[in-house]
């Protein structure tokens, strides 16, 4: 038995989907954080799935996410609809239970947030509003899991009875003949490609392309469509979409006023509006930003992260150096001592060392996030991104970069501009991913241990800078053209969820430790073998004749104009490649040294200004493979991935080019 999960953006949707499966979905507090569907097994029903749709307003196909989930309820026929809907804000809610309907699927509506309008003196009278609308409703409160066992068990007895809604005739007088009129016409049509004739008649009298495609119609038929709608635009004296939207809301309407006891303004809505006053006040809401993120900065790189981050250090050297004593102990061959040692715990460890700053930034982000705030500030930067071509609605992807460039890029989908959507894939990778902060804080550890947030903060700054004057670049070249309106709700401020927050640090330490075991595993045992052998395969010296050696000599020059000449360091960006963590590993590996030394030996490759320099060049050049994977698949052209890479570099090229030659003439 399968169902679909289906509501408006920001209504407890993925809350939801969570409660019913157990799932470590991530919960996000702005709209569009759903940008796939997902599947989970409801709990205690094996045999029982739920398809978490994207978040959409209606069925009509006008972004990504509303042709995702129309597509799923038109062609994989689920066994039944749970819909959600947020009982706060209800009336704006049903416009698309009442499409879903229409679909004729048996269908069970979760009433939401029912905690708040009970405490809001507010109430729904239940049997007479599901009388009404003639499916089962179920009032829940899926954030502190009320309801929950109810709402399964009343829909898996519905989709079990293949009950299907009682009620589907929700218009009267000319809306009404247009689309009883159009349903008779298209029956067989809509029955061959198996769509409900009601539903597919209500999308021809919205002028819905993609259904008349479908449906295949006769030029004859066709013009008694229009007939049909021309006749109901002119008695009601408005368009063919208006009327049906005052169809449904004039039924809508009338249901709230029959059953819905209104709550006065809600606190969270009254305290919302009072945070608002300051947090997207016109002057003060970026400083504010700012300001709340170099905090976060601060605790996560000079106080929280920084000192588990040393303690797990010294924890990882103490295994090291057991291990090496036992293998020592043990007589075992030197090369596989080295492999293990030298390559293995040298590579691997010092990557991992940097897990607790991940995680605790992620803790500070996802407190943001959960509460509210980010989608405060999405409609506060719509202003600046519409100077460089984009609208608000591009911040959350960008917003998403800051942890990962894969999800970043494939949340472009919720764009429902072209333009808009290509402009953000190539913009994106500027800001800087978490899987550089190993990097930022070996570096800062080694050359910037008193200053170590605020060069942070300056490295973000500068990934955000280039990028703006990127997008200048191609709104005035490639992508000509104003971005589309942005429309974006704002959901009440709410404490965040502890377990959400839990799921989210886990889910990224899941992540990092995966890439750690894995991709970084790979490239630290390739890097030691390259370094510890030359091209017969013979046990080399000096890392300085080995294979890598030579391959690292090859590039060292294309990267001395920006200060950097030791071969080591080159080769380390090549390794970048795979993974940006492995740009840690593979110095470690290169330089011999164990996770804690590593900073002094750092301090024999650089001086602070082409370690500057250095940062600038891994803040800016091609992001990894598995992003430039996401942007030839989201973008349907290798041409334009590798396109991506080469502009990449080259202004990471052109950048740290002039930091360190200005920093030359400042210094010097």
């Amino acid at each position: 038995m399968i169902f679909a999960l289906a509501g408006n953006q920001n209504c407890g949707k993925t809350t939801l989907f969570n409660q019913l499966t157990g799932s470590n979905q991530h919960v996000g507090n702005f709209p569009g954080v759903t940008v796939e569907r997902k599947d989970g097994v409801i709990r205690g029903h094996h045999d029982v799935t739920v398809v978490d749709l994207p978040g959409i307003y209606s069925l009509s196909p006008y972004t990504s996410e509303e042709i995702v989930t129309r597509d799923f309820l038109l062609n994989n026929h689920p066994d039944g609809i749970i819909n959600i809907v947020d009982a706060t804000n209800i009336e704006r809610n049903l416009y698309l239970s009442m499409q879903l309907i229409e679909l004729n699927l048996p269908m069970v509506i979760a009433l939401n947030m029912m905690d708040e309008v009970r405490a809001n003196d507010g109430t729904i009278i239940i049997e007479k509003f599901q009388k009404e609308l003639g499916v089962p409703v179920v009032p829940i409160s899926a954030s502190k899991n009320e309801g929950i066992d109810e709402l399964i068990e009343t829909a898996i007895s519905t989709a079990g009875a293949k009950q299907k809604p009682k009620r589907q005739d929700f218009c009267t007088g000319a809306v009404h003949r247009a689309i009883h009129s159009v349903a008779h016409l298209v029956e067989d049509h809509a029955e061959r490609i198996g769509v409900p004739p009601r539903f597919a008649a209500t999308k021809l009298v919205e002028g819905d392309a993609p259904m008349m495609n479908a449906l295949s119609l006769s030029e004859n038929e066709k013009d008694m469509v229009g007939h049909s709608v021309t006749e109901m635009e002119s008695e009601l004296g408005t368009d063919r979409e208006a009327a049906l939207a005052d169809m449904r809301y004039t039924f809508i309407e009338g249901l709230c006023k029959d059953t819905v006891v209104k709550m006065g303004e809600s606190k969270e809505h009254r305290r919302s509006v009072a945070i608002d006053n300051i947090l997207t006040h016109k002057y003060l809401a970026i400083p504010i930003f700012l300001a709340i993120m170099m905090l976060v900065f601060y605790l996560t790189f000079g106080v929280i992260g920084s000192a588990l981050s040393d303690l797990l250090s010294f924890v990882i050297d103490f295994v090291t150096g057991a291990a090496s004593a036992g293998l020592t102990a043990y007589g075992i061959n030197p090369v596989v001592h080295s492999l293990l040692i030298d390559g293995v715990f040298a590579g691997v460890g010092s990557v991992l060392s940097f897990l607790p700053i991940i995680v605790v930034l992620f803790f500070f982000l996802s407190i943001l996030e959960d509460s509210g705030y980010m989608a405060r500030v999405a409609f506060v930067m719509d202003k600046l991104l519409r100077k460089i071509g984009l609208s608000g609605r591009s911040f959350v992807p960008m917003l998403i970069g800051f942890g990962c460039s894969v999800p970043a890029i494939m949340a472009t989908r919720t764009l429902s501009s072209e333009r808009d959507r290509k402009m953000t894939i190539l913009l994106t990778p500027f800001m800087s991913c978490s899987a550089k902060l190993p990097i930022y804080a070996m570096f800062t550890v080694a050359f910037f241990p008193k200053h170590r947030a605020l060069v942070m903060i300056a490295l973000y700054v500068t990934g955000i800078v280039i990028g703006i004057i990127s997008g200048l670049i191609l709104k005035s070249t490639i992508f000509h053209g104003k971005p589309v309106p942005f429309v974006m709700e704002l959901p009440n401020y709410r404490f965040p969820s502890a377990k959400s927050v839990a799921l989210l640090m886990w889910d990224k330490a899941k992540d990092f430790l995966m890439r750690a075991f894995t991709v970084i595993f790979v490239a630290t045992i390739i890097i030691w073998f390259l370094q510890t052998f030359d091209t017969r395969f013979n046990v080399v010296a000096t890392s300085a004749d080995s294979m890598l050696a030579g391959i690292g000599k090859l590039i060292a020059p294309l990267f001395a104009p920006l200060g950097f000449t030791d071969w080591r360091v080159s080769t380390a960006l090549i390794t970048g490649f795979t993974a940006k963590e492995a740009v840690v590993s593979t110095l470690a590996v290169l330089t011999g040294t164990s996770v804690s030394n590593l900073p002094a030996a750092l301090a024999q490759l650089f001086t602070p200004l082409t370690a500057w320099s250095y940062l600038t060049f891994t803040l800016l050049y091609t992001p990894c493979v598995a992003a430039i994977s996401a942007v030839r698949r989201e973008m349907n052209s290798t041409k334009n991935a590798v396109a991506m890479v080469f502009y990449q570099t080259g202004v990471a090229w052109i950048v740290a080019f002039l930091v360190y030659h200005i920093g030359l003439l400042i210094f010097h």
